[in-house]
């Protein structure tokens, strides 16, 4: 009886240690889901607290909070989100220029306004050669002045380049001492002053284009970075076709951006020297395309000039070939009234979008099918594309010898051909490439400017073997 007794005892000492076990579990646990709902997010979870199935979903729910769109976060969230706020700080750091990342050093004149922002009709005030940008930007005038625009926004990014609170990418920074510089800038906006002041204007017997081109070979030459270099290391924008064509033989040591070696002597221009920029295209970017095979009514567009000279004669004999066939809007067009309107809706609802030559081999309108996201066919032998040592454009164009496009069925055959599978293939690849043609101020990464700078920066190693190679004999002159 009294063993039982004894057991029988021992049972309710351990059945009440274990209640009051079980209660005191209960009160931590309570106690730590009052502190976890009044703190917010913990930084330590202890596993021996909870049991095992509500470990894993604890730390899953305060490491990884749900996420709210951002337009209902500023509503529903009564405290800041940390981890949002994180996120945030890291992308404004990451956007923020940073000098030190900068793989390009470019040394830029300053020039007498007549030779860039004076040209845009903008009066210097006498303190600065340069508009205060940060207060008022000079407009660039628009039409097909636009597509050749490239030193005027490569201008504008060197100049907000060393703003303190700059955002953005900045692969270029100006700086102030061209012995740190990789190049030398030559802000002269070339194409304005062809397209603006290439025709004489009585009194005048010279016109002012002309004028402001020998001012430019007699000021570079004045200059004791061009001595210094005889030039090879100095970058000169001349992108529309016609542009520096009085200068350009005695500037030839330089690097030249151009639209494409059409009306270039190859001694004077070529791809091993100089870069191919993209035309600033005229068509209204496709944002957000979701047209596809099934919604481009039009297989095969073209509008614009039907009549060349030069090399542009294929377009009037595509013309002949192409105009009978079914699904193909083929016409002549231009920008006047609403050309250009009427030519991005054009493009948006085709498939395929005619590049050919004209009077020389690009034009901009391979740069308006990018941007429309309509499957380039580019015809044109002697074309040469920018960026193209990064960028693989039989992704998303398709290349045709003249040769072949004139043959009797062969460009419809061909194109017909391609099915809705591999042309949506190129069509998604459009819709990513399509920012490397954006020009715009401020500039964005990988936008065009941003290319340009880059594609500089890779021949920074061919310019200064240059460089060097022709100091050989300065030091230690030899001979009489």
């Amino acid at each position: 009886m009294a063993d039982r007794s004894t057991q029988h005892s021992g049972f309710r000492c351990r059945k009440t240690l274990s209640c009051w076990f079980a209660l005191a579990v209960l009160l931590v646990v309570s106690s730590f889901m009052i502190c976890l709902n009044s703190t917010g997010r913990p930084h330590f979870v202890d596993r021996n607290l909870l049991p095992a199935d509500k470990v894993f979903s604890v730390i899953e729910k305060a490491n990884n909070p749900p996420r709210l769109p951002i337009e209902e976060r500023a509503v529903n969230v009564e405290q800041p989100l940390f981890d949002e706020i994180e996120i945030r700080q890291e992308e404004k750091a990451r956007d923020k220029c940073d000098p030190s990342n900068a793989v390009l050093k470019v040394y830029m004149y300053d020039m007498p306004p007549e030779f860039h922002f004076g040209l845009l009709d903008w009066k210097p005030d006498g303190k600065s050669v340069w508009p205060d940008i940060r207060a008022n930007i000079p407009s660039y005038p628009g039409g097909l002045n636009l597509q050749h625009s490239i030193e005027y926004w490569l201008t504008l990014d060197l100049l907000s380049s060393n703003f303190p609170d700059r955002v953005g990418p900045c692969n270029a920074i100006r700086v102030y001492d061209s012995r740190e510089a990789d190049i030398i800038f030559v802000p002269f906006f070339s194409s304005l002053s062809y397209n603006r002041y290439s025709r004489v204007i009585p009194p005048e017997t010279i016109f002012r284009d002309k004028l402001l081109q020998q001012k430019l070979v007699r000021y570079l030459a004045s200059q004791k970075e061009w001595k210094r270099s005889g030039g090879k290391d100095h970058v000169i924008v001349a992108h529309h076709p016609n542009s520096m064509l009085d200068a350009r033989s005695a500037l030839f040591p330089c690097v030249f951006i151009l639209s494409d070696f059409g009306r270039y002597n190859p001694k004077l221009a070529n791809l091993e020297k100089d870069l191919i920029a993209p035309y600033k295209h005229l068509a209204k970017t496709f944002v957000n395309d979701s047209a596809g095979f099934d919604d481009r009514p039009t297989l095969l567009y073209f509008r614009g000039a039907i009549y060349r000279k030069e090399g542009g004669n294929i377009r009037q004999e595509l013309f002949y070939l192409l105009r009978n066939e079914k699904d193909i809007y083929f016409s002549f067009g231009s920008i006047q009234g609403n050309g250009i309107s009427t030519a991005s809706q054009g493009m948006q609802s085709s498939k395929f979008c005619l590049n050919i030559a004209g009077d020389t081999p690009s034009s901009n309108r391979l740069f308006d099918a990018i941007a429309s996201h309509c499957v380039p066919i580019i015809i044109s032998d002697e074309i040469e594309l920018p960026f193209e040592d990064v960028l693989d454009y039989s992704e998303f164009c398709v290349f045709v010898r003249s040769s072949d496009a004139i043959k009797e069925g062969f460009l419809m055959k061909l194109i017909r051909g391609i099915g809705r599978e591999e042309w949506t293939r190129m069509w998604e690849r459009l819709k990513e490439v399509d920012r490397y043609i954006e020009y715009q101020y401020p500039s964005r990464e990988d936008d065009a400017v941003q290319m340009i700078w880059q594609a500089l920066a890779r021949k920074v190693p061919v310019i200064r073997q240059k460089v060097h190679r022709s100091r050989r004999f300065l030091r230690f002159p030899t001979g009489k």
